[in-house]
């Protein structure tokens, strides 16, 4: 250190390192740490920013960020420059040391000081020099008799005069001399030429030979617009190669650049869309449609480094893919790249294009119209994997359900932030719900009612739910005003299971952490009520969620409602709601609700189906199926405990306990009655 600098102060650093640093550097953020933006004139979905310049005392924004760019201008005392020249500026340190602040905060290592760096740079200035003459040269071949089948073909394709010349497209003749012979004419050694990538060392002693031969060609900018490969289509059909890339050189790190990237930037900064496709021609076709803020992957699968770049050009970046298997193939990985680097305000959107279609093929046989609908349709990601995990999938086993389950949660897993985290299980959730509910249609108050169980499957018929039998245990007690006014006397039919509904939900509410275990029972739960069908959906909804289930049930149904709900008596009586958080008392409860409202349904089927073969011919086996059931249900309504009981049936047709009975009957004898009868 020298005066509380690093001694490689004054050494330069490698060749693409500050590129790099630069990509992966917002402006805006590093910037907003020391700014106040001024809301009114900033747009930061663009990176178009505004602020009272840190430079100069004044209260009018006139400090201008333009984030897609890197650069920052202050109308008023001129100041400009990039991120670095920020951080130098506003923290009072050196260039290397503003460059230790960045990388330390983009994750990236300073690379030692290298005595040979100038060295470097000098002979990186060189290949960019030897590669802007082979663009100059593969241009005019394009343009002479040995490039007439290459025009006849971008013809073919749509390509007009000037989207050639806008792209620089060329033309490499074949033959395995004709560029390096052009170069040697101008004094360039086979040395740089084989830097440059355009040349390929012969292993048989001879000379070096062209890379690209027989080829069109396609420039490669990176995002200064310097010339730093190519790409080329093959002209012959049987080329064991339909496109072929610059191999990687010291210009070229095929991972950590995008095609276009320059002017697909230039055209977001002005409101456009950034679309990803696949290939050159997909670039240039969009782009000629008008999709200039388009770019595409060099010949690799999209890598962190490019999906960073992307994020710095566009929140939101489009990623439009053909539409067959190999597009849906490439968009998977899309997402598995992409999961671990979701960060709030950086998202993924996925167009898919027609079957057997790419946005080139779209773009000729619809024109922009076309790509523009489907662009419109683009899907948010989380339903990408969505489709991806169930798609052409049966689902119709709670295995296989389970499985669903496991395999979504280990992928919204990769989700470090956890809001979006967070965010993503709602939406799996809502998807989820919807899959499982297609086949059921849940009465909640109208007239009719979905179809019923029978035995295992549905059957067909109304919902008569009977109110349950004899209520007294000595005589049947006469009906109060207040009895006759009850939520049982009045709903009727429908009433039990109501009651049973409104319990199990105020049960869940009042002790969530027991609701993971019935999600099954729950999901398949048809309820009467609207308020019970929406708090059934909140419920499902937070499991596993983390989100507060009351607040969410209040702002389902509202406060009101909710209230209501758990302060009916039938329900506060209920020992788990007296208590809640009591998550044994709350299970067991639960899940006897449950079990009764099954033997509910159960014997309301039989009943059913019984009443209509009734009308066709009535038998002992009829009347046996229907006593069954009707047992069935009886046993289920009786409480736990009841079940040892010994009882006997009195005069009124009630279950009597025979102990209790006993009881009373010695009673009354000591006072000189009768027996309450056998």
């Amino acid at each position: 250190m020298q005066g509380g600098r690093p001694i490689y102060e004054d050494m330069s650093l490698p060749p693409g390192f500050l590129d790099e640093l630069r990509n992966r550097t917002s402006l805006a953020q590093v910037a907003g740490r020391k700014l106040m933006w001024d809301a009114r004139k900033s747009n930061q979905g663009k990176g178009d920013l505004w602020a009272p310049c840190p430079f100069h005392h004044e209260k009018t924004a006139s400090f201008h960020v333009d984030d897609k760019k890197g650069y920052y201008y202050c109308f008023g005392c001129q100041a400009k420059g990039d991120a670095i020249k920020f951080v130098q500026e506003t923290e009072n340190v050196g260039f290397m040391d503003a460059i230790e602040i960045l990388a330390t905060e983009a994750g990236m290592e300073i690379p030692k000081a290298d005595p040979r760096a100038q060295e470097k740079a000098d002979r990186r200035t060189q290949l960019t020099d030897v590669m802007e003459q082979a663009v100059q040269f593969f241009r005019l071949q394009l343009k002479t008799q040995a490039g007439s089948a290459a025009r006849a073909y971008l013809a073919k394709r749509g390509l007009s005069f000037e989207a050639q010349e806008r792209f620089e497209i060329g033309f490499a003749p074949a033959g395995w001399e004709n560029l390096r012979e052009a170069l040697a004419a101008k004094g360039i050694s086979p040395d740089l030429m084989l830097g440059c990538g355009l040349v390929k060392a012969s292993d048989k002693g001879r000379a070096p030979y062209d890379v690209f031969r027989n080829r069109i060609m396609f420039p490669i900018r990176d995002a200064r617009g310097k010339a730093i490969a190519f790409g080329g289509r093959a002209m012959d059909p049987d080329d064991h190669a339909k496109y072929l890339n610059s191999p990687e050189t010291e210009l070229f790190d095929k991972s950590r650049n995008l095609y276009n990237l320059r002017n697909a930037r230039t055209a977001a900064g002005r409101g456009q869309q950034l679309i990803v496709a696949e290939g050159y021609m997909d670039v240039i076709a969009l782009a000629e449609a008008g999709f200039e803020a388009a770019v595409a992957p060099l010949g690799t699968a999209v890598t962190e480094p490019q999906m960073q770049m992307m994020w710095r050009v566009s929140e939101e970046p489009l990623i439009a893919l053909d539409g067959d298997k190999a597009g849906l193939r490439a968009a998977y990985r899309v997402i598995d790249l992409a999961l671990p680097l979701l960060e709030a305000g950086k998202g993924l959107r996925f167009a898919i294009m027609p079957e057997g279609k790419d946005p080139d093929d779209l773009v000729r046989s619809g024109g922009p119209e076309a790509v523009q609908g489907v662009l419109d349709a683009a899907l948010p990601m989380v339903r990408l994997i969505w489709r991806q995990e169930t798609e052409g999938k049966v689902f119709d086993s709670p295995e296989r359900k389970a499985a669903l389950d496991k395999l979504l949660r280990a992928r919204i897993a990769k989700i470090k932030d956890p809001s979006l985290r967070h965010h993503y299980g709602e939406d799996i959730k809502e998807l989820r719900f919807q899959l499982f509910r297609q086949g059921r249609n849940s009465d909640v108050g109208g007239g009719g009612g979905p179809a019923v169980f029978t035995g295992g499957g549905r059957g067909k018929g109304k919902r008569n739910w009977s109110p349950r039998g004899p209520i007294g245990r000595y005589a049947q007690p006469v009906a109060t005003e207040g009895a006759k006014a009850s939520l049982l006397a009045v709903a009727g039919d429908e009433a039990e299971a109501a009651l049973r509904e409104a319990v199990i939900l105020a049960a869940l509410l009042k002790t969530p952490q027991v609701a993971e275990e019935f999600e099954t029972q729950l999901e398949e739960m048809p309820c009467r009520d609207t308020d019970h069908a929406m708090l059934r959906d909140v419920i499902l909804s937070c499991i596993g969620t983390g989100r507060d289930l009351f607040e969410a049930a209040e702002s389902a149904i509202g406060p009101m409602a909710l209230e209501t709900l758990c302060n009916a008596r039938h329900v506060a009586v209920v020992p788990c709601i007296r208590n809640p958080g009591d998550a044994d008392m709350a299970r067991m409860t639960v899940a006897e609700e449950l079990a009764k409202l099954e033997a509910h349904r159960g014997w309301q089927a039989e009943v059913a189906e019984a009443q209509e073969d009734l009308e066709d011919l009535a038998d002992e086996a009829l009347t046996w199926r229907v006593a069954e059931a009707t047992r069935a249900r009886a046993q289920a309504g009786r409480l736990k405990d009841e079940n040892d009981a010994d009882f006997a049936i009195g005069e009124n047709g009630a279950h009597i306990d025979r102990e209790e009975r006993d009881a009373f009957d010695s009673l009354l004898s000591k006072i000189g009655f009768g027996k309450t009868g056998q």
